[in-house]
């Protein structure tokens, strides 16, 4: 919690603030806060206490350790590893390389293959990542973003391999490239372009993969990078009805897409304003798609999201101290209502997650589903009336927020301008200059400290991976039909061209095993690249 006054210093000032910077009194009660009505019950708009009447009483969220590493292969056993264990959905983490729209052999990415995630230039490596795991059995969320379109081509190409039905597919990609201009910078086309093709890939999922969540906006990365609470919900809903204007403007009806928008959100130490947070961000994205885009099916108005604890509090300092971080950051999540989570492995500050820290961290959440009670009630803490102040201060300064974007011109607006990276910077550099200054504290790190001799063995990408990676390239290029792959290039070219939605020409290139990098290339001859404008 951030203070003007650290709590128990015996000073005369008390004047506490949660970590968004809302005043925080010694004592809430009665007039403090707007009082539960009859109306607010889970279940119904505006949903500010979960989206389903009875939440994890009969289902739990979704358990989802973000995975990803070195070669295909070595991925797959770890998921199967996970799966094991009994994590009950699979989240993909993909290299730099591919993510970028670049092919593990090529010039640009020498030491980054297989370093952030898994390695993934054809359908070939697709086959291998799942080998073993049929696509109807498994819910899956990929973290892909600027090359989302041709990560999902090869997801549904190797569906029909397998003989799975499209309907049969669950899952999440994250295909949002608004944050990726904020935040995480894995962009590759300028905004116009990467909002086009955001919006191809939802139209095609709308069409042919009904029960797939098409779009994941997420605030995660743009807390991550350093924005507050209040801003995440913010920017992230700003986002969000940037897309939903884009969907819209090609012809389709709000209710036939909008029940497959999902989103993400990071949870970070303030266990009370995080609830807060979650429970803000359902009421007004609740009102925003009834009031402003005038929804009428109740589930386009259902905020849907999943959670990864918080990375970025994580510690090289006394690892372990991250267990209790991650636990208190879940149960925050999870009496949030969250739809499904990840919880992060106490050395992810030093490596990727060994083996042993990914299952303590997915025993985490297992802990708290089955016993900790907290699945027994909805909402258990609605009605608090410090819970209720903090969630009406969330909504009320988001809303804020929201409306100056709108006056900006919506989100890609104040993206190009810098707006949303400026406030994130500015935010960034508050908080750092408070633990560097001793009034926030950070256990292990400005207090508390040790001498001690970092005892965790990190992850290491091994080079047998990416050579399994490279040889598997080599192989695919060596085989394939080199006529069909330039025809399906051409055609990907050709619909870039035109306007036409280009997700169909992906899927037909990707079967004919072009690579990541080739199909990158066409569209990028005609959309060009982005060169982003500073901050300041």
């Amino acid at each position: 919690m951030s203070k003007k006054a650290e709590a128990g210093s015996g000073s005369s000032d008390k004047t506490l603030t949660s970590d968004s910077g809302i005043p925080v009194k010694s004592f809430y009660g009665e007039g403090d806060a707007k009082p539960l009505s009859a109306e607010d019950v889970p279940g119904q708009f505006p949903f500010t206490r979960g989206i389903y009447p009875d939440m994890y009483r009969f289902r739990l969220w979704t358990m989802r350790q973000y995975s990803g590493f070195g070669s295909a292969e070595e991925t797959n056993e770890r998921f199967k590893l996970l799966m094991k264990e009994g994590q009950t959905g699979l989240s993909i983490a993909f290299d730099l390389p591919t993510q970028l729209g670049y092919d593990s052999d090529g010039p640009r990415v020498y030491g980054e293959v297989g370093r952030t995630g898994v390695a993934i230039s054809t359908l070939k490596d697709m086959e291998t990542l799942f080998d073993g795991i049929s696509l109807d059995k498994v819910s899956t969320s990929m973290t892909i973003n600027s090359t989302a379109p041709i990560i999902l081509a090869m997801y549904v190409a190797l569906a029909e391999k397998q003989g799975v039905p499209f309907t049969s597919l669950r899952g999440t990609v994250q295909n949002d490239v608004l944050k990726e201009y904020v935040a995480r910078n894995t962009y590759i086309f300028p905004p116009g372009p990467s909002m086009k093709l955001a919006v191809d890939l939802i139209e095609y999922c709308t069409q042919n993969v009904p029960n797939w969540y098409s779009i994941s906006i997420s605030g995660y990365h743009m807390r991550e990078a350093g924005c507050n609470a209040i801003q995440e919900v913010a920017f992230t809903l700003a986002n969000a009805a940037e897309y939903v204007k884009a969907v819209l403007e090609r012809g389709m009806k709000v209710d036939e897409f909008a029940p497959r928008l999902s989103f993400f959100f990071a949870c970070g130490n303030d266990f009370f304003e995080e609830i807060a947070k979650f429970r803000a961000a359902r009421r007004l994205w609740a009102k925003m798609m009834k009031e402003r885009f005038q929804a009428k099916d109740s589930k386009s108005m259902m905020l849907r999201f999943h959670t990864q604890t918080s990375g970025a509090t994580l510690t090289a300092q006394q690892p372990l101290n991250n267990i209790a971080r991650v636990t208190m950051q879940a149960l925050a999540a999870t009496l949030g209502g969250t739809q499904s989570l990840h919880t992060c492995s106490f050395d992810e500050a030093l490596s990727l997650p060994t083996e042993q820290a990914v299952i303590t961290a997915l025993r985490t959440q297992q802990l708290i589903a089955y016993e900790s009670g907290v699945p027994r009630a909805v909402d258990p803490l609605g009605g608090s009336v410090y819970v209720e102040y903090v969630t009406g201060k969330i909504e009320e300064e988001a809303q804020k927020e929201i409306e100056k974007i709108d006056e900006m011109g919506g989100a890609v607006a104040a993206i190009e301008s810098g707006y949303m990276r400026r406030k994130i910077h500015d935010s960034a550099y508050r908080h750092q200059t408070e633990l560097d200054a001793g009034a926030k504290i950070a256990v292990g790190v400005n207090k508390f400290t040790a001498e001690e001799k970092i005892k965790v063995q990190p992850l290491k990408v091994s080079t047998k991976a990416v050579k399994q990676q490279l040889e598997r390239l080599r192989n695919v290029k060596e085989t394939r039909d080199p006529e069909k792959v330039k025809h399906a290039l051409r055609e990907i070219e050709k619909a870039a061209r035109t306007g036409d939605n280009v997700m169909s020409a992906i899927v037909e290139a990707v079967k004919v095993y072009a690579t990541t990098g080739e199909i990158t290339e066409a569209l990028r001859s005609v959309y060009g690249a982005y060169k982003p404008a500073t901050a300041y």
